[in-house]
């Protein structure tokens, strides 16, 4: 009891990370808003039961996500070996030796034999071995915060491929209408021409236009078949054979999410909270470094039955019999080389710079939280302009290829038109992307419905995961 109460008085303790001042509120966020943080499921909230799927598989066949829970295991098992320390440790030893010689006097021999049980204790005055220990429990902890950031990239990452995917396709389908407006059109500047009404410039110029819509097919193609080979990728599927069915960008619903306090990014971003588990392990690393410095005291016992009973320099006990051995030692440095104090430097700029990093994990969370709710909230204000820019692209094209084909407009114009229209609707489907990508950044940037948990006492078991 009394080395126990010198061991817990003695006990050095870990600094706690830094406060870090936070705003009051988000920059682009509304006063009105209401706080809506993602939930686990956020991805639901696109209302497509095929990414639903896509996402599940990736869950449990991401390569990444799959590293990340063999490394939880890896943390789980240097936890326990450092918490072996803390207690005593136990041994079993068997051993004989056979004698003999021959003299003058005569000849002898004997055996000496022993079955031991023998245990040693190192008195944890300094809290060195503790510190060990909750320096490998923290990056057990960091671990699965790890494998937590890993899942919610690789989530998003297949939300953001599926929508990639959808994209492409429409843009392939307006590529492909618009190479049929350029021959209808063409099919009239063909007609005019034939009666004179048309000039050879004019069907060359259509006739370039028709082969640079086409062009534009086998690029879309190719960026069809690398988007299917990226989303293969990250849900762990050979990219042979692998499909999705898919679905117009328009069919696809937008979930409703809002930013809370930014305060609250600190308990649901896995990332801020790796970063924090981190530095408090970094901490206990410097207690165990400065705890190196004292003295320890080891205590080890060893009983059992052996021949001879006792063997001693002064005394020997021949025959068989009970045998206890007690010792202990007390070890101080003294001189090293400065080995222990250069490890105590060394564990000192680990914690400072850990420190850096969860202040610039925090900053990061912010960022990311900004940029989403800004391209949200732009996204937004340009709604009505890509619908107005669609729509009047639409009729001027209707309009100026109807009054060329009455020969009441010019050729130039139609051209023109054609060219206006493609861009705006491939812009538009561009833009359609974009504000599904920007939902899912933001649902990421919000941690993605990951919260702390709410002890990290002990670590939890391998299999355990937040998505």
């Amino acid at each position: 009891m009394f080395v126990a109460g010198i061991g817990a008085g003695c006990t050095l303790q870990p600094t706690k990370p830094p406060v870090v001042a936070m705003p009051a509120s988000f920059e682009q966020s509304s006063p009105s808003d209401q706080a809506a943080w993602p939930g686990k499921d956020w991805y639901r909230g696109f209302g497509s039961p095929e990414l639903d799927g896509l996402i599940e598989q990736a869950s449990g066949n991401n390569f990444d996500v799959s590293a990340a829970r063999s490394r939880i295991a890896q943390a789980d098992a240097r936890a326990r070996q450092a918490h072996a320390a803390i207690l005593p440790s136990v041994d079993g030893t068997g051993n004989a030796n056979y004698l003999a010689g021959h003299s003058v006097n005569g000849s002898a021999h004997e055996t000496d034999w022993a079955a031991l049980l023998s245990a040693s204790y190192e008195v944890d005055f300094w809290g060195k071995n503790r510190a060990t220990a909750d320096s490998a429990r923290l990056l057990a902890v960091a671990a699965r915060a790890d494998h937590d950031t890993v899942a919610l990239t690789a989530l998003a990452g297949v939300a953001n491929g599926y929508f990639q995917v959808l994209s492409v396709r429409e843009r392939l389908n307006i590529a492909r209408s618009n190479v049929e407006a350029a021959r209808g059109l063409m099919a009239i500047v063909d007609a005019r021409f034939n009666v004179g009404l048309s000039n050879p410039v004019e069907v060359a110029t259509q006739r370039a236009a028709l082969a640079s819509a086409e062009l534009s097919i086998p690029d879309l193609e190719q960026t069809h078949v690398e988007a299917l080979a990226a989303l293969a990728l990250l849900i762990g599927r050979q990219p042979e054979g692998f499909t999705v069915a898919g679905a117009p960008l328009e069919s696809l619903m937008e979930p409703a999410v809002a930013a809370g306090l930014p305060s609250e990014l600190l308990q649901r971003r896995p990332d801020v909270y790796m970063a924090e588990a981190s530095l408090k392990s970094a901490s206990a690393d410097l207690v165990a470094a400065r705890a190196a410095l004292y003295p320890s005291l080891s205590l080890t016992a060893a009983g059992g039955v052996q021949n001879p009973a006792l063997n001693a320099a002064i005394l020997s006990l021949s025959g068989v019999g009970p045998t206890l051995n007690l010792g202990a030692s007390l070890t101080q440095p003294i001189f090293d080389g400065g080995k222990l104090r250069a490890q105590r430097a060394e564990a000192q700029a680990k914690q400072e710079e850990l420190v850096t990093k969860y202040r610039a994990a925090i900053m990061a969370g912010l960022v990311d939280a900004e940029n989403a709710l800004s391209a949200i909230h732009h996204l937004d204000a340009a709604r009505a302009f890509q619908e107005e820019n669609l729509a009047q692209s639409e009729r001027a094209f209707e309009g100026a290829q109807l009054r060329y084909k009455e020969g009441s407009g010019d050729f130039v114009t139609v051209i023109e038109a054609q060219r206006t229209l493609y861009a705006a609707r491939d812009q538009f489907s561009q833009y359609k992307l974009a504000r599904l990508q920007a939902l899912v950044s933001l649902c990421k940037a919000l941690g993605g419905g990951w919260q702390a948990p709410e002890s990290v006492a002990q670590p939890q078991s391998a299999g355990t995961q937040h998505f």
